[in-house]
């Protein structure tokens, strides 16, 4: 990052973890004097409605008012991805101010986005946690969970399975091993859907679809509540917000099962 002047001008990211501030729903526009971010510091990261897009390094004792990203995904999938890339960078500043390696204190290098230490020279480069989400069809059904940290005493949130890729594994292994864990059941046809990032604080979901094989829902204790088969044509729980790829997943999946419906009908 570097000083930043009174005149630099253009719309403004300041993030509180995975949260920013909005001023009337919006990110803040105009000179660094006029919003008093005058030597603070900062860097641009893109292009926010044709001007540039400041990323504000996170202050101690922000009086800002802040709102979660995910109150946000309603944007234009580049324009939230743009937030999140934010969000990320300030995590990653944030958290390797000091080396890993012989704890001396990191500097920001000019060539390319990283730290490295003062003492050492060692060097760090953002941390991206790698997961997966998947969805589930058996023939007109979809597979959806209510994960404990969704759970509500009369309904909740219920979407697909996911979870954290393990060292010295593949994301297909990923995705069948954390279906069996979370469900007992196997599956197959594993096919790439799509990725999002997601800045909480920061991973980069990678999507799945996939078939059912064989086995009895039996949901994992400690993180499901509730896993079901739901058939497209009847009414479905709360789901997850549009904008996630894991709505997408589900409205994919969703279209596969009328689609094999329809065809046994014809």
């Amino acid at each position: 990052m570097q000083r930043i002047d009174a005149t630099d001008s253009g719309y403004w990211l300041l993030t509180r973890g995975s949260t920013l501030h909005l001023n009337a729903g919006k990110l803040p526009f105009g000179t660094a004097h006029s919003l008093q971010l005058s030597g603070l510091q900062g860097m641009i990261i893109g292009e926010w409605e044709n001007r540039p897009l400041w990323l504000v390094a996170e202050q101690p004792n922000d009086t800002h008012d802040y709102f979660s990203l995910r109150d946000l995904l309603y944007l234009p999938e580049q324009q939230f991805h743009l937030l999140s890339r934010g969000v990320e960078i300030n995590h990653f500043l944030n958290t390797h101010r000091f080396c890993g390696q012989c704890g001396a204190e990191t500097a920001q290098t000019q060539d390319e986005l990283a730290v490295q230490c003062v003492r050492c020279g060692a060097r760090s480069y953002p941390v991206i946690n790698p997961s997966i989400i998947v969805a589930v069809r058996r023939g007109t059904k979809i597979l959806l969970a209510n994960h404990k940290r969704h759970y509500q005493p009369h309904g909740g949130m219920y979407t697909t399975l996911a979870g954290f890729v393990e060292p010295g594994e593949s994301f297909e292994q990923a995705v069948r091993r954390e279906v069996f864990e979370e469900s007992r059941i196997q599956i197959k046809n594993i096919r790439y859907f799509g990725s999002q990032p997601w800045a909480f604080p920061n991973s980069q979901m990678a999507g799945f679809l996939a078939d059912y094989e064989s086995g009895e829902i039996q949901p994992q204790a400690s993180e499901i509540h509730d896993a079901q088969w739901f058939s497209y044509n009847q009414p479905l729980p709360e789901l997850p917000p549009t904008g996630t790829i894991a709505r997408k997943l589900i409205s994919t999946t969703l279209e596969l099962c009328r689609a094999e419906d329809n065809q046994k009908e014809a």
